[in-house]
């Protein structure tokens, strides 16, 4: 089992959603989140003074999927949230050794 997190502007979720669903992706965490990468934040202008924001908003998406569909759904999440302008974030991947439903005590690929 592989476990996805993905680093996105918040005002493509709901294409990355989309996206997973149609995969057959049963279920997906989403964190609020700010930080930077190498655009180091942006400027703004609030009532006539520059200040510059350190760190942008965006959106950690999490989900946990067979080793066989984690490809597809790298693929998927990188087309539904790319912009091609800087910041459109980052796709982690790690193994997940072992996983259980607490509701059911299911374990391992039943379980996600």
């Amino acid at each position: 089992m592989k476990k996805i997190e993905a680093i996105i502007k918040p005002f493509k979720l709901d294409e990355v959603k989309e996206a997973l669903q149609e995969l057959g992706v049963q279920g997906m965490t989403v964190i609020e989140a700010k930080g930077y990468g190498r655009q180091k934040g942006q400027t703004e202008l609030y009532r006539g003074a520059e200040y510059v924001v350190d760190f942008l908003p965006m959106i950690k998406v999490e989900v946990v999927v067979d080793d066989a569909q984690s490809g597809r759904a790298i693929e998927a999440i990188a087309a539904a949230a790319r912009t091609g302008r800087i910041g459109d974030g980052k796709i982690f991947v790690s193994d997940i050794l072992d996983v259980m439903r607490i509701r059911t005590g299911e374990t391992g690929p039943d379980a996600i």
